[in-house]
């Protein structure tokens, strides 16, 4: 069945916790909707894939390769596959993560 959903609807922030839900989980991709509370994030790591960070609410800080992002709602980053990257919420953030498997 077929439902429309407002993103921001998707999840609520919890003090201190990143709460995740996926959306599509397929051989060749995923979605995946986070709510970070305000200082809460994820550290350095690598990925075999290439990311897209779409900010729903909030602002959120991507390090990319050293490089540092400032996003706010409504923007996207795209994290290449293999480059480290690490993710920041600078308030309480909202986004959709959506990887390609390729």
């Amino acid at each position: 069945m077929t439902e429309v959903i407002k993103v921001v609807d998707l999840g609520n922030y919890q003090p201190g916790a990143i709460v995740s839900r996926t959306l599509i989980d397929k051989a060749n991709g995923s979605v995946t909707f986070f709510a970070f509370a305000q200082g809460q994030g994820l550290s350095e790591h690598t990925a075999p894939y290439d990311a897209l960070v779409h900010v729903v609410e909030g602002e959120l800080e991507v390090l990319i390769s050293g490089e540092s992002h400032h996003l706010q709602a409504g923007e996207i980053v795209i994290m290449p596959a293999n480059q480290p990257h690490a993710l920041k919420a600078i308030s309480d953030l909202k986004m959709i993560l959506t990887m390609v498997k390729t």
